[in-house]
């Protein structure tokens, strides 16, 4: 595989392909799903990915084949994603893994999701004191 240390400013399919592990019919498909991986076209046609679109790719690897996201809910996780953010790539294609400066917060969500958790915890409290 390659090494991520040697930094090249583009990487064709194929290489990126081997660098993460993943399939290039899929690299194509998930243009598709995930509008924040669009890779530029140099004059041939053919995609040239830089390092930000690499680290995209193994962040929705991460999200879709190891924490089991779908889709759907990948796409909701990298609404907030930092493209500054390092993700480690593993050589034993073991899964990519975020370092812990990578983590993703779902602001927009937090206060519902609080108020729910104290309703809950409430209904809860409630409950044991009748026990």
């Amino acid at each position: 595989m390659k090494n991520l240390s040697i930094k090249k400013l583009y990487y064709s399919i194929s290489e990126v392909s081997k660098i993460t592990a993943v399939e290039q019919y899929v690299l194509r498909y998930w243009e598709t799903e995930f509008e924040e991986l669009k890779p530029q076209k140099n004059r041939a046609g053919n995609r040239i990915y830089t390092n930000k679109d690499i680290q995209l790719i193994l962040q929705i690897k991460s999200l879709l084949r190891d924490k089991k996201y779908t889709i759907e809910g990948a796409k909701k996780i990298l609404l907030n994603y930092d493209p500054d953010v390092v993700v480690q790539h593993n050589e034993n294609s073991k899964p990519a893994e975020v370092l812990p400066a990578a983590h993703i917060e779902l602001k927009k969500d937090k206060d519902p999701v609080k108020k729910d958790l104290e309703e809950v915890k409430n209904i809860l409290e409630f409950l044991i004191a009748k026990l």
